[in-house]
């Protein structure tokens, strides 16, 4: 896209970068969302059964936010891997050491979060083993990755209540293992969004049907998963087995959320894709800058929150009473403003750019194409 007349030729190149045609926006944009998403499910009440009443719908932000991290994951690990067209094997070696640094890096990240104290589930250490886990996939295409993601879908809610119940969770440094895998969002069972992300980065995104293939499909998982969940409920009371494994609760690993959930990621994708087609993309420039540095975002409201709930409470992990200090508002104005700014002036985030270039010192530059880079 046309830059505005009158910029600077440094402004230029960082409007192109992050508005050209070699930036997916939608993307951009539903990693805003996820981001802020998982901050509201924590310092916001959002315990609430969903109605109708627009004051119920902040309740969504619960699990699914997390979950459409996990699917955008999938989805830029296709995109910086050949996009429509899977990387050919003779270079699929470099991609996945560059996949594996990285995600060793997102791991140590993780753990210094973890040991903030800051009280959520740090997601970090549970995304860096699922790009681990999503090496043997990279030469696969849509379908097989729809295929494979399905499976895991339909297959790992159902071990899932045994994995959980290992007596190595509840022995000695059960929860310290816990945290250094990511437990909380468990990768027997995650592997399935970050799958069916990757189906979806691997189809044109830039394509009106396929956009509106991701709504309409997302959208129908939704309902089946939800609506399923319904159903079952009366069914399942009872018997401690299957009520968590036929559910649709949030962080549940059930199958109803599975399905439910990760359609809804899906449809979101899809209507963020959609939206960046029509002018509202000059109105979500802010969030779309915080999605287009993610891993800054993340990192920076749990290191803020952390010395926020320090200074003023004396103890990070008090999250009421870091939630009646009322951090959220300020705290999202920040982050936007911070990320919009940066975009603008400086561009790439910093720690996307720090772990770029510590990748490419120790594995060599990216082996894509240049039609792979929109991310």
């Amino acid at each position: 896209m046309a830059s505005a007349p009158g910029l600077t030729s440094r402004s230029s190149r960082l409007w192109t970068r992050f508005d050209g045609p070699g930036r997916l926006a939608g993307v951009d944009l539903a990693r805003g969302l996820a981001v802020l998403g998982m901050l509201a499910a924590h310092l916001l009440d959002t315990e609430r059964v969903l109605t109708p009443d627009p004051a119920s719908w902040i309740t969504l932000v619960n699990g699914r936010s997390s979950i459409l991290f996990a699917v955008l994951a999938g989805v830029s690990i296709a995109l910086v891997t050949g996009g429509t067209r899977p990387l050919p094997p003779s270079r699929r070696p470099r991609a996945s050491a560059r996949l594996a640094m990285r995600g060793a890096m997102l791991w140590v990240i993780g753990l210094l979060l973890v040991m903030t104290g800051v009280p959520v589930y740090v997601i970090l250490p549970a995304y860096a083993l699922l790009f681990v886990l999503a090496l043997p996939f990279l030469g696969m295409r849509s379908r097989g990755l729809f295929t494979a993601a399905a499976v895991f879908a339909l297959v790992m809610p159902w071990v899932q209540p045994v994995l959980d119940a290992a007596p190595i969770w509840a022995g000695p440094g059960g929860d310290e293992l816990a945290a250094l895998v990511g437990w909380n969002y468990p990768f027997t069972t995650w592997i399935a969004f970050l799958l069916a992300g990757m189906g979806v980065g691997r189809l044109d995104l830039r394509a009106l049907p396929h956009q509106g293939l991701l709504v309409t499909a997302g959208g129908a998982l939704a309902l089946a998963g939800y609506g399923a969940a319904l159903l079952t409920a009366p069914a399942v009371q009872g018997s401690a087995y299957l009520s968590t494994v036929l559910t649709a609760e949030d962080h549940s690993a059930g199958l109803w959320e599975v399905i439910g959930s990760g359609g809804f990621a899906i449809a979101v994708i899809g209507a963020c894709l959609l939206l960046c087609r029509t002018p509202l993309r000059w109105v979500a420039v802010p969030l779309r800058a915080v999605g287009s540095m993610p891993l800054t975002a993340y990192v920076l409201q749990l290191v803020v929150w952390a010395i926020v709930a320090l200074a003023l409470l004396g103890d990070t992990s008090d999250l009421y009473g870091i939630r009646e200090v009322g951090l959220f508002a300020p705290l999202v104005a920040g982050l936007v403003v911070f990320c919009t700014v940066w975009v603008l002036v400086i561009g790439r985030g910093p720690l996307e750019t720090l772990i770029d270039r510590v990748v490419r010192a120790v594995v060599g530059r990216d082996a894509e194409s240049p039609a792979a880079q929109p991310r």
